[in-house]
């Protein structure tokens, strides 16, 4: 028996993303289902797969139930220790640890403000002074990380903290947030990883626009890397 994934519409369910994003880049084996969110049998569905109202959920081989993105984060990053889902070195392990906590559990204002689209980018965003903090923060985070690593990823090769971080790199990038030159390569970074790709071609390709998603501002197309 392999692992079950849970997700919603891969162009806009940042959670299922996350959730993804979790076994993708380290060839860990998982079946993939999809519900509707906004659907009427969402619900439903999740109740069938066994999940709690919420996607991503994961069921695992030995039939254990896992909710929630970080409970799937850490299952995995215990059960295959070689794959590099968690930095090597102790100190960036705890730091990266800390990072995905962070965010799996911060930036409220950002998140309720620019909902992750991956089927178009927003021209004239004006974020507020909240919005602006979370940026800062994400971006003080990232520099410190980059600085040591090298890049392009956090921690040189891609790791959950990246997993969990994604989302928000389409934020940045869709909404033309303000961001150093070196979060912008980390973000561009992440919109060309293979895994990602796939992901975003496959929500283009299945998904319907979904209203709920829209916004009052122009539409422009999605941002492509610079370098």
């Amino acid at each position: 028996m392999t692992y079950k994934l849970l997700i919603g519409q891969k162009s806009y369910s940042s959670w299922s993303l996350r959730g993804w994003l979790c076994f993708a880049p380290f060839d860990i084996a998982v079946d993939v289902t999809s519900a509707e969110i906004y659907g009427d049998s969402f619900a439903a569905d999740v109740a069938a797969f066994g999940g709690h109202s919420t996607v991503p959920a994961v069921v695992t081989p030995a039939g254990g139930l896992l909710t929630d993105s970080i409970a799937i984060a850490w299952h995995l990053a215990e059960a295959f220790p070689d794959r590099g889902l968690l930095p090597s070195d102790p100190v960036e392990r705890a730091e990266a640890q800390s990072i995905i906590a962070e965010m799996h559990a911060g930036f409220g204002p950002l998140r309720a403000a620019c909902p992750m689209n991956l089927r178009t980018g927003w021209e004239g965003f004006n974020p507020s002074d909240a919005v602006l903090a979370d940026v800062a923060r994400v971006a003080a985070i990232w520099d410190k990380a980059i600085a040591r690593s090298g890049g392009p990823f956090l921690y040189g090769n891609f790791t959950l903290a990246d997993a969990f971080y994604a989302p928000v790199a389409t934020r940045l990038l869709t909404y033309d947030l303000p961001m150093s030159d070196r979060a912008r390569s980390y973000a561009e970074a992440i919109i060309t990883h293979p895994a990602f790709l796939t992901w975003r071609a496959d929500g283009l390709r299945e998904d319907t626009e979904l209203s709920q998603y829209d916004m009052p501002l122009s539409r422009k197309p999605w941002p492509a890397a610079t370098n």
